[in-house]
């Protein structure tokens, strides 16, 4: 692998100006092929999970899946209301996008109407074609000034949401940016050193939105990948360019400017460059492990990561050898003009790093008792950790639907939710099934957890039934939950479950309490597969089983002590005003999941760098303590600065108003940042030093450079 990046680094060192140009087409290309193809979006079926996903496929058999539904609210009384609810039943019947129009239903209380409007095609479908719609409830609302009329619904829900998110992530980029510019030039003291960092992760992100694209037709995109690629790409591809620029850096200090611009770019492609390359593989095939999840989100996450980080390793192996020789042969020409030699950077442990090192370096198994006890402090909440699918109504109210969505569930209470039941039967059965069902209604009536019922519809073949159930309550909330499990659990068996036919309760409830469930099942496969994959990498990286045991129980302390704030802060209320959210009481169920895959990841960059900064120290003869605290107090600096850009990153998606992006952006941040403060300064260190030279057991290369070292073998052996 060494003598395959060198020979890369050579060839774009020696051909700076081909480089650079074949990496702007690369991308160039990327963005083309991949807008011509265009992407795939995953479709409703995709999002199908447990029963209520196999109820759905079994209505969507009959023809009776659930539709895009939008709603006309009209509040006031008397005439004027009934006028403009006429008149928005008569607009939207002339609209090619809509399927059907309800007829006007006032509320209890009488203050308000209601249109119900139905909009052709899939229920995921719907934002897409609710522009035209929105746009006549504006034209009622001009012609009937003397009432409110307002307009909200899944898809404009789902519009609105789409729309924040995006306002969200420009934002974003807006605070990410500067920051991480601002950084680097602290770090390495040029603009124009520290401008190529970022240069080159905005061109890998360019690049694998393209490639996204075509990816998305094996793998859909569930409609997250572009933040994904924003969030992973800026962190690692700000990273990997990171570590083989300060490694270039360091080689020129050392040699005292006595090797070329192109020398150095080979000799940190020949340690650095190996550092990225089996980085980014870990964060690769970490990611790769939510296939497992076998969740259409989760396997759009996994492609966008993947395909980013491989992007980002490819920028950093070509193109950047090319910028930094030209660089370099400009810094070398200034130095020349002005009769002196270039100005070599400074390398070295710096003080804080020095003064956080000292008690570690002294006090060892002290130090790794502390730093493990304050983690497993902060990983305690976990215990109470609560999982649940973030819901509808968790959407912040700066969306104009969701505002509208709280006065609509207000004078119409029955449309919070429903509960779907789906029967499958032989055509002959249709009359048992539609006496079960009445049977079943009629039970579910005096349920005061529920809210009536409507009658079955069932297909023009007759093998497929649904029952819709009213439900007064939120989806979140208990009362929607012991709902749920009463229709699953006593009126389904009690009536159309005594049928020889096939039954599955879904609906908005059902949805939101089976896609936890399957999560928690998932959990365990995606989880041991992590765990095996970084063991497997660590090991093949470092010829070290210790040292893969290491790494996988200091992932899981930093993993758990992020969790278990995560969980402090966001299932309590007293942090509410401080970052900006209201709490649900409970974490969503994709973050804990996203944050394990993701960190492991992510953490691997630093344990890659820091050990290997270690091991080379060893093998040239030093001794496992002096090596530790050489490779330590060598790398901290960019891995501080690296791990600074990353929290920067991931911290710009607290302020976001998407629940799920706020709890995932925090988790990630916090993680990054115990990761590189506590864990690779610290922890690491100290557990290296209790450990000695057991560390690189059994690693034959290393017992060879001790051998050689102690004069029991010629110098050229291994």
């Amino acid at each position: 692998m060494t003598n395959l990046l060198v020979r890369m680094a050579r060839w774009s060192a020696g051909h700076p100006w081909r480089g650079i140009a074949a990496w702007f087409l690369f991308v160039a290309l990327c963005l083309g092929v991949g807008g011509a193809v265009g992407g795939h979006a995953a479709t409703t079926e995709d999002f199908w999970i447990g029963e209520a996903g196999r109820a759905e496929a079994m209505a969507t058999e009959g023809g009776l899946q659930q539709k895009p539904v939008e709603h006309v609210l009209i509040t006031g009384r008397g005439a004027g209301a009934d006028a403009a609810a006429k008149d928005a039943a008569a607009r939207m019947k002339g609209l090619p996008e809509v399927e059907s129009v309800s007829a006007p239903v006032r509320s209890a209380d009488g203050t308000a109407v209601r249109v119900d409007v139905t909009l052709k095609g899939p229920e995921l479908e719907g934002k897409e074609h609710v522009d035209p719609l929105i746009a006549q409830t504006a034209a009622v609302q001009k012609a009937h000034p003397d009432v409110l009329v307002e307009e909200t619904g899944s898809p404009s829900i789902s519009k609105g949401v789409g729309q924040l998110r995006s306002d969200d992530l420009g934002r974003t980029e807006m605070i990410a940016l500067p920051i991480t510019l601002i950084t680097l030039l602290l770090v390495f003291g040029s603009f124009a050193v520290a401008v190529v960092p970022v240069v080159l992760a905005l061109s890998s992100i360019a690049a694998a939105i393209g490639l996204s694209m075509l990816a998305s037709h094996v793998f859909p995109d569930a409609g997250i990948g572009a933040s994904i690629i924003l969030l992973i790409g800026m962190a690692v591809g700000v990273d990997y360019t990171l570590f083989y620029l300060k490694r270039e850096r360091e080689e020129r200090a050392r040699s005292g400017g006595r090797l070329s611009a192109r020398a150095t770019v080979e000799l940190a492609a020949a340690t650095s460059g190996r550092s990225v390359v089996i980085s980014g593989l870990a964060v690769a095939v970490s990611s790769a492990t939510l296939y497992l999840a076998d969740d259409v989100i989760f396997s759009s996450i996994a492609t966008a990561a993947i395909v980013v980080t491989l992007v980002a390793v490819v920028s950093s192996l070509t193109v950047l050898p090319a910028v930094l020789a030209k660089l370099g042969g400009w810094a070398e020409r200034r130095a020349v003009r002005r009769g002196r030699a270039p100005k070599a950077p400074k390398v070295g442990t710096g003080r804080i790093t020095r003064a956080m090192l000292r008690p570690t370096s002294r006090h060892p198994a002290a130090t790794l008792a502390a730093s493990v006890l304050v983690m497993l402090a902060l990983a305690a909440p976990l215990l109470n950790l609560d999982l649940t699918d973030m819901g509808r109504e968790t959407h912040p109210r700066s969306i104009p639907a969701m505002r509208v969505y709280d006065r609509m569930n207000a004078a119409f209470p029955e449309l919070k939710a429903a509960h779907l039941v789906v029967v499958k039967a032989g055509a002959g059965q249709a009359d048992d099934v539609r006496a079960a069902l009445d049977d079943l209604s009629r039970q579910a009536g005096k349920d005061p957890l529920l809210a009536g019922t409507s009658r079955p519809r069932t297909s023009p073949d007759g093998r497929i039934s649904v029952l819709e159930l009213a439900v007064p309550h939120h989806v979140s909330t208990p009362e929607a939950g012991r709902s749920l499990d009463r229709v699953r659990d006593e009126y389904v068996p009690a009536t159309v479950g005594k049928l020889a036919a096939e039954t599955a309760v879904t609906g908005d409830v059902a949805r939101y309490a089976d896609y936890p469930e399957h999560q928690k099942r998932q959990l365990p496969f995606v989880v041991g597969a992590l765990l095996l994959v970084t063991f497997a990498l660590t090991v093949w990286a470092f010829r070290s089983v210790v040292l893969g045991l290491i790494g996988v129980l200091l992932n899981l302390l930093s993993a758990g002590a992020a969790l278990g704030l995560l969980t402090a802060v966001f299932q309590g209320t007293w942090a509410e005003g401080l970052l900006g959210f209201t709490s649900t009481g409970s974490i969503g169920s994709r973050v804990p999941l996203l944050l394990f895959v993701i960190l492991f990841g992510l953490s691997m960059d630093y344990q890659v760098f820091v050990i290997s900064r270690i091991r080379e120290a060893a093998q040239r003869g030093a001794s496992t303590r002096q090596a530790v605290l050489d490779g330590v107090g060598g790398s901290a600096s960019v891995v501080t600065s690296a791990a600074f850009v990353m929290v920067t990153v991931f911290a710009s998606f607290i302020p976001l108003h998407i629940m799920e992006m706020k709890q995932m952006g925090f988790a990630l941040a916090v993680a990054v940042l115990l990761d590189a403060a506590v864990i690779r300064i610290m922890v690491l260190p100290a557990l290296m030093l209790l450990l000695g030279d057991r560390c690189w057991w059994p690693s034959r290369s290393m017992r060879r450079a001790r051998d050689r070292d102690a004069g029991r073998i010629p110098q050229n052996v291994g």
